[in-house]
């Protein structure tokens, strides 16, 4: 694992080719936080996270709760849909989870990625610790990003600073809890990573479950992973510099752009080899867009301040929120 120093100029590199290359991105200055308090005549308003170091990078959800958690210690919060506050599930710390980006959920389970930690883990829904999973020994930076599951339960996770893709068995993922320790096999290798930059981060599956959809961070580019074969190929897409977290309704994506303070909306063709954007949308207090999930007829964001996190930078809201927004 590198260094909290390494990591953030890792990320400051990113972001500065990212400014570089897109116009959309001349200013890093990020909009100031909505209090947790408001909403407004569309129907938009903030879920506050009970944390005072919640820092948010993804968030998921289910029938029964929405989940998020915190990059800078690992803590896991969850609260009814609807909810306007999300308290603590698993404290930071807990099961040697210090960090965590992505999260999702699949059936009876509950996925955290370890972010620059290199780990990954798997919860029942309880709280009980399946296994928890760490990237080989390489001594190469990572970082464990976010995860997909396939019709039949395998999970597939991305590493946005090593150009693969790791594979977890429906098997293992649905194992007693007997907290065993094990190795991210590698399943895939990727095209055009760059050392240096954050590159595959969001990853969902296809409408048919045969294949995995990766946008890269630095390049804002879609791929499509043939998951019998292997091939993998560029989706025909305008980029997307600063892709973060994505999710998927039908051949719909909605695509978090984190420094853009945005969410896209990500029409597939049918054999997902195309992408067309249909609309953007951005919200007051938008504060670094890394995560969204769909909740009922929610569309969920997460408002990570990332900034602070990553940089020092001042925070520019003393409370942690995701938030809620009509679907359409």
């Amino acid at each position: 694992m590198s260094t909290r120093i390494t990591t953030h100029a890792t990320w400051r590199r990113a972001l500065a080719t990212v400014t570089a290359t897109s116009a959309a991105l001349a200013s890093l200055a990020l909009p100031a936080a909505a209090t947790p308090s408001h909403s407004h005549r569309d129907g938009t308003y903030a879920i506050k996270i009970d944390g005072d170091r919640a820092f948010p990078e993804s968030v998921t959800a289910d029938r029964h709760h929405v989940y998020t958690a915190s990059i800078a210690d690992g803590t896991v919060y969850r609260g009814r849909p609807g909810s306007r506050t999300l308290q603590p599930f698993l404290r930071g710390g807990q099961d040697g989870r210090t960090q965590a980006a992505g999260v999702k959920t699949t059936r009876n389970r509950l996925l955290v990625a370890g972010a620059f930690t290199g780990r990954f883990f798997v919860y029942t829904k309880t709280g009980r610790l399946v296994a928890s999973y760490a990237v080989p020994d390489t001594g190469r930076p990572t970082l464990v990003n976010d995860a997909a599951i396939t019709p039949g339960g395998d999970v597939y996770v991305t590493d946005s600073l090593r150009a693969v893709v790791y594979r977890i068995p429906a098997a293992e993922v649905n194992s007693p809890a007997t907290a065993a320790h094990k190795t991210l096999q590698v399943a895939y290798h990727l095209p055009d990573y760059v050392a240096g930059q954050s590159n595959g981060n969001g990853i969902v599956t296809t409408p048919d479950g045969k294949s995995l959809i990766i946008g890269y961070w630095y390049s804002g580019a879609l791929y499509r992973l043939t998951l019998a074969t292997g091939e993998i190929r560029k989706i025909a897409a305008p980029a997307l510099p600063s892709a973060d977290g994505i999710t998927r309704q039908g051949n719909t994506l909605y695509i978090a752009r984190s420094v853009n303070n945005e969410v896209d909306t990500v029409r597939l063709s049918g054999d997902a080899t195309r992408a067309t954007v249909i609309s953007t949308r951005t919200y007051p207090g938008a504060d670094t867009t890394t995560g969204v999930a769909v909740s009922g007829n929610r569309l969920l964001v997460t408002n990570s301040q990332m900034d602070t996190y990553l940089y020092g930078d001042p925070q520019t809201s003393p409370d942690f929120t995701i938030e809620s927004l009509p679907l359409h």
